[in-house]
């Protein structure tokens, strides 16, 4: 039994086909089975049963799993830290962020990271979260970071900020004139929200429903920049990252409009796919995404 053994075994279990595995490590498909054979045969047991609707792991495969993800997440680990202490003098580093983040976090990042790594070639996308989950999974990003909920166990997490969300509107609304409003007050104004499959969606969703208030959008608009255009119009009101509408507020062109309660936080996620190498430009940036200054950094930006 061998790490590569193990790294296409967690492909084809996470893909749920052997043809799709194969498809993403970029080999030929008795390539994947050979490997899949050689390791049956060193653990002495099937690891997947063949059913209708494609495979299935057995009892034997599900074990092997669990402990294929801790090995690899203990790879990452170490190579992530060994990047720290070594230094990175080149290399390519491929970032995929969902909107907010893209757009108001990842630039001071991405600063203080060429800093210190100044031979690393830094390259950004930028997407709703859903789209950046499946970039990472495709093997188009080497690392993703979303505010959105991670949806794939194909995927490692982990938390490295935080950020809040708050509701605006211009100035002069008259709902100004009712704050602190209630939760239930939203179902009666026209708040307008990001598209389907937007990370910023998915949170505001799961908070009004957690309160019993059901989302009904006036407005679905694609991007931050063109919510903020429309409440300044006066269309309507919206719920927005902190992180967006810092600017408006500071200069008066939004308007915060207080809720009555606990505010809505939610975690930022850096999100890879499970099983991937990490290359050394890929483990500093991870140093720096949990280490004490890069923390300084976000919580200037982000709350």
């Amino acid at each position: 039994m061998n790490l590569n053994q193990l790294r296409v075994f967690q492909a084809v279990a996470d893909a749920g086909s052997v043809t799709r595995a194969a498809r993403q490590l970029r080999v030929s498909q008795p390539a994947v089975s050979k490997q899949l054979k050689e390791l049956e045969l060193a653990l002495g047991a099937a690891l997947f049963d063949r059913v209708a609707r494609g495979i299935e792991l057995t009892q034997v495969g599900e074990l092997a799993l669990r402990h294929s993800r801790r090995i690899f997440a203990e790879e990452q680990s170490l190579e992530a830290e060994l990047a720290a202490l070594l230094g990175v003098a080149s290399g390519r580093l491929s970032v995929g962020a969902s909107t907010t983040i893209g757009n108001y976090l990842v630039p001071a990042v991405f600063g203080q990271f060429r800093r210190l790594h100044p031979g690393v070639e830094l390259e950004l996308e930028i997407a709703n979260t859903e789209v950046i989950q499946n970039m990472v999974l495709d093997n188009r990003v080497d690392i993703g970071l979303t505010e959105g909920f991670v949806s794939s166990s194909a995927l490692l997490v982990s938390v490295f900020s935080e950020d809040e969300m708050v509701m605006v509107t211009a100035p002069g609304d008259p709902l100004l004139g009712r704050a602190p409003i209630e939760w239930k007050d939203l179902a009666e104004v026209a708040l307008i929200c990001r598209e389907q499959g937007s990370g910023t969606r998915a949170v505001i969703e799961a908070a009004l429903d957690e309160r019993g208030v059901q989302l009904r959008p006036s407005m679905s608009l694609g991007s931050n920049e063109a919510i903020k255009q429309a409440v300044a119009s006066g269309l309507g009101v919206s719920m927005m990252s902190r992180l967006a509408v810092r600017a408006e507020l500071d200069s008066g062109r939004l308007t915060e409009v207080r809720l009555r309660g606990e505010p809505i936080r939610r975690s930022l996620h850096a999100v890879r796919r499970d099983g991937r190498h990490a290359t050394p430009a890929l483990g500093a940036f991870l140093a720096l995404l949990s280490e004490p200054r890069g923390r300084r950094l976000r919580a200037h930006y982000a709350i």
